[in-house]
């Protein structure tokens, strides 16, 4: 099973690859430039959208007229609405520049987008650091405590593209994603310095647009995925789950709120690296993501659904903030059951700081 996994986060990993290549937009790009509203980077869109930009002489032209550091998709939307003091542009849609919901903000297929933050933490210190990653499988239970520091490093890898505009006619967008995440003993000299733990998750999403109001947030997406995630690693540090999530997507003016629950696709009992790890890393999650003056703050709370012994949760808190240019500093705090695949059952607080590269909006 792993190495088909494996075999499956490469695909993914080169349709990235070709994507990243491709040097020419789908001309379903030039929809999107209808929606801009500065006269030099709706031009600048519109050149990029046929092409022109490639043509001798023309080149010049284009560069002259785009403002310094224009870029394309939801990161020209959120540039458009930061440059202009417009009430329109002040209210993007976040939704809209992540997930391109509406008719005009369709950029074709292939195109290779952020999809959850991209982060560097050189600290991230653990209060309870697991040494002796256990599971109801006795398979996976490790039998000596392991030497790991309580202060590590970690790292995220998050991204995502479109592989199917329109799947039901002009309804539903069929987007692949892919989050690799790790977490490096990099000050551990005693043990060589290992990486203690590396979370693969690759994901399949079907994504709609919707437009119906409750309590004042406006539900702007409905989608459904196929979701993966292990570890990679072999007994008795094997972890592993499959599930079928659903996504709910809110927003009003600077806020999101994402619904995911989901249902984990049974798996043989005697070959179940995790058997308990619902009770654990839960049924369902919810993101809370807030921006205000170039910050981005965000929150997610995950439980079992479930009570009793089997009532257990996560909370994670991030923030990020500009330091110069496009880069930003990152904080994040997590508090609970399974900040990672091997600490699927295991509580503890866990802190962080970094850089965040590309943020959730």
């Amino acid at each position: 099973m792993k190495r088909s996994i494996s075999l499956a986060a490469l695909a993914i990993a080169s349709g990235f690859s070709v994507a990243a290549r491709a040097q020419t937009p789908d001309p379903m790009d030039i929809r999107a430039c209808t929606a801009l509203e500065n006269d030099a980077q709706r031009l600048a869109c519109y050149d990029h959208a046929t092409g022109r930009e490639y043509l001798p002489g023309a080149k010049k032209k284009s560069e002259a007229s785009a403002p310094k550091g224009v870029v394309f998709g939801h990161e020209q939307a959120k540039a458009n609405a930061e440059t202009q003091p417009s009430p329109e542009a002040t209210t993007v849609s976040l939704l809209d520049t992540r997930w391109e919901l509406s008719p005009e903000s369709k950029l074709g297929t292939f195109n290779v987008r952020a999809y959850k933050p991209i982060t560097v933490m050189p600290f991230f210190a653990s209060s309870n650091q697991n040494n002796q990653p256990s599971s109801p499988n006795p398979a996976n239970t490790v039998e000596k405590p392991q030497n790991v520091d309580n202060i590590e490093s970690k790292f995220q890898l998050s991204l995502k593209t479109k592989v199917w505009q329109g799947v039901f006619g002009d309804q539903g967008d069929l987007w692949v994603a892919y989050t690799q995440s790790s977490r490096w003993q990099v000050y551990n000299a005693e043990t060589s310095r290992p990486f203690r733990e590396t979370n693969y998750e690759p994901e399949a999403i079907l994504a709609f647009n919707t437009n119906y109001q409750v309590a004042g947030w406006n539900g702007r997406l409905l989608g459904i995925a196929l979701n993966h995630e292990s570890n990679g690693q072999s007994d008795p540090l094997s972890r592993s789950w499959n599930r079928v999530m659903g996504y709910v997507g809110f927003e009003r003016e600077n806020w999101t709120v994402m619904l995911r629950p989901w249902w984990r696709i049974p798996e043989n009992s005697r070959t179940n690296d995790n058997p308990d790890i619902s009770n654990y890393m839960g049924r369902g999650d919810m993101q809370i993501v807030h921006e205000w003056r170039g910050q981005e703050f965000g929150l997610m709370l995950r439980h079992s659904l479930r009570g009793g012994s089997e009532s257990h949760g996560a909370a994670q808190f991030t923030w990020a903030f500009p330091i110069v240019g496009n880069l930003r500093g990152y904080m994040e705090l997590f508090k609970g059951y399974g900040e990672s695949m091997i600490d699927y059952n295991h509580n503890a607080t866990y802190l962080g700081v970094g850089l965040s590269l590309l943020d959730w909006y």
